[in-house]
């Protein structure tokens, strides 16, 4: 069963990773809230996000995982906010997928706060004012191009040139 917490909802149609759900009318989701919902068969809930209100109180969503076995008739719940990550010092050296879950076979960090997925940029009062090198490591790097900590970062090159494997060092 899937996690029932707030509004419950009836699939409608599935097309693939594409989803219609429709809610009682004044229990409409807002766009990008998180819809759970538990195909026959699986072990898991699988998770939703609502990208488009289409009238009759029917939403679209997107799945965040496979669909097999999903059936119209199925309950969904509305989770009342949008997907969040983990975030803080605990997340740094970690990959997460988009739903905050480790990729990485390391363990869950249940107490790290999480942030929601679709949020503002920060201010520009929230922003560092000071320009920062980051220290890759690599001599021929930090010397010819250095690379601005909060910066964006192009990597060009044809195959077989090195692109991947600095990138790999500089995540670990």
């Amino acid at each position: 069963m899937a996690t029932e917490v707030g509004t419950k909802g009836k699939i409608v149609q599935v097309l693939g990773a594409v989803v219609d759900i429709e809610f009682p009318p004044d229990k409409v989701p807002d766009i990008y809230n998180e819809i759970r919902t538990r195909p026959s068969g699986a072990d898991q809930d699988l998770i939703f996000e609502v990208e488009q209100l289409l009238g009759n109180n029917w939403v679209r969503c997107v799945a965040m995982g496979a669909t097999d076995g999903l059936q119209r008739g199925v309950d969904a719940y509305d989770m009342g906010h949008s997907i969040s990550v983990p975030v803080g010092e605990q997340t740094l050296g970690r990959i997460f997928n988009v739903l905050g879950q480790p990729i990485d076979n390391k363990p869950d960090i249940p107490d790290a706060p999480r942030l929601p997925i679709h949020r503002d940029a920060p201010g520009l009062v929230e922003q560092a004012e000071e320009i920062e090198v980051f220290e890759t490591g690599i001599k021929v790097i930090d010397l010819v191009c250095p690379f601005m900590k909060g910066g964006k970062i192009g990597a060009f090159g044809g195959a077989g040139v090195g692109k991947t494997v600095i990138i790999q060092e500089l995540i670990n």
